[in-house]
């Protein structure tokens, strides 16, 4: 089974601090990621327990983190694909390049049972999904609405469709086949043919030939 520190992205650069303090906080969320390991529950996750395993003081993760919900929601994000960078050389390939991470998160999960149930755990306290939501799914949600609006405003996108709409028509299949149907195939190339098909019918198109009147 690979585990959820097995899953986490190599860092390019200490995340924040200095190195001393990029370290205290690699232990810290290591820590946390060996009682996940272990079995241990989200909801008995206290910050005196990671502080003990961790071997740091409690005030030493409260300087960083303001309470369990924001530490576990930035572990979780550690063992997610990062953040794509955008080609920005057309419509299609922004699009292709967003739906590929949620392809390769879907494999992600499905690859790791643990990761699986941290999600799942995860959704079960309002608390830390809200947290989750905040600061990891709105903040790309908005980088996605962007691409579209830039889309309508250089007509590559039709400009009569909610933004909103047509995100959801993009992502929803991938979201689907991840989420909602676990047993459903996740093939390299499934990004592009989403796109495309759907860009098939959100491209702008001339106005039909108006028919001439019958003699």
């Amino acid at each position: 089974m690979s585990s959820l520190a097995d899953s986490r992205p190599a860092q390019d650069g200490p995340a924040r601090g200095r190195p001393r303090s990029e370290a205290v906080e690699r232990a810290i969320v290591e820590a946390v990621m060996k009682l996940l390991e272990d079995g241990v529950p989200l909801a008995e996750l206290s910050i005196e327990r990671i502080a003990r395993t961790a071997g740091v003081g409690k005030a030493t993760i409260y300087r960083r983190w303001s309470g369990k919900e924001e530490l576990f929601v930035d572990v979780v994000r550690t063992a997610e694909p990062a953040d794509p960078e955008l080609p920005g050389t057309s419509i299609r390939d922004d699009l292709v390049a967003l739906l590929e991470q949620l392809r390769q998160r879907g494999l992600m999960t499905r690859s790791s049972a643990l990761l699986h149930s941290v999600y799942a755990q995860m959704k079960s306290s309002p608390k830390v999904w809200a947290a989750y939501h905040a600061t990891v799914i709105a903040p790309r949600r908005r980088i996605q609405l962007d691409v579209l609006r830039r889309g309508q405003e250089n007509g590559e996108l039709r400009g009569d469709i909610d933004v909103e709409l047509m995100n959801d028509m993009f992502a929803g299949p991938m979201l689907v086949r991840t989420v909602m149907r676990p047993d459903a195939d996740l093939p390299a190339g499934l990004s592009e043919q989403i796109v495309d098909m759907v860009l098939e019918g959100l491209r702008p198109v001339s106005s039909p030939p108006v028919s001439s009147p019958s003699a």
